[in-house]
């Protein structure tokens, strides 16, 4: 599966884009766990969502994308010339010990086993001592579910491209390879500004039965993930 293609079309398509990228409520989230004046790197920037709140915060924002043309748009309309940069999360093209945090949403899922595992090491390469490694990941997904396939070729394949599927388990013996310490929620991201009045109350529903633990479907979990002093 050619991962660059699809984020290409979700990123750059400027009606379908706005619907794949509806997700201000999580970068709500993420952003408030961010105080101002730190130094955060973005992996995978999506249409610019968070970068945007980071910077209302005085956030020094850097960022990092394997589509030309997203980081192009990005260095452009939010003036980050030198620190918007084309690359990769296993590769990452900033010196050691540069951030604060490094944030990443949605994304490692995206990941075959040996592009996560790199990416895992070359983010904590990146961070300060004491730095935050902070993303989410879909919660408990089965991959089987969103299978599809094509009507032309016949290939069989995930409808957003995704690679893994985490438990909390799982996710949180990822984290502990690498980083000091690990905390992980769970969570509801879904957007209530969009919703009409049936949607609402089914929001509603679905915050108290995350609140109370009954595990449901389209949740996330949120991790934060230390490196040691």
């Amino acid at each position: 599966m050619n991962q660059e293609k699809i984020w290409d079309y979700f990123q750059n398509n400027p009606e379908i884009g706005s619907l794949a990228f509806n997700a201000d409520a999580r970068y709500r989230f993420i952003a408030n766990k961010i105080v101002s004046g730190s130094d955060v790197l973005n992996i995978g920037v999506g249409k610019g969502g968070l970068e945007l709140m980071l910077l209302d915060k005085r956030v020094n924002v850097y960022c990092l994308d394997p589509n030309k043309e997203s980081i192009r748009k990005i260095q452009e309309e939010f003036g980050l010339a030198e620190r918007a940069k084309f690359g990769y999360a296993q590769a990452i093209p900033f010196d050691d010990s540069s951030f604060d945090v490094v944030v990443m949403s949605e994304v490692l899922e995206h990941l075959s086993d040996e592009v996560l595992n790199k990416t895992v090491k070359e983010c904590h390469r990146v961070l300060r001592k004491g730095g935050r490694f902070i993303g989410t990941v879909p919660a408990d997904e089965v991959l089987l579910e969103s299978r599809v396939v094509c009507p032309d070729c016949g290939k069989v394949f995930h409808r957003w491209g995704h690679l893994q599927e985490f438990s909390e388990q799982r996710l949180r013996q990822l984290l502990e390879r690498q980083f000091d310490r690990c905390v992980i929620s769970r969570h509801y991201f879904g957007n209530w500004q969009t919703l009409n009045w049936k949607g609402k109350i089914s929001w509603l529903l679905k915050k108290i039965c995350v609140f109370l633990g009954i595990r449901g479907s389209s949740e996330n979990f949120f991790f934060s993930a230390w490196k040691k002093q």
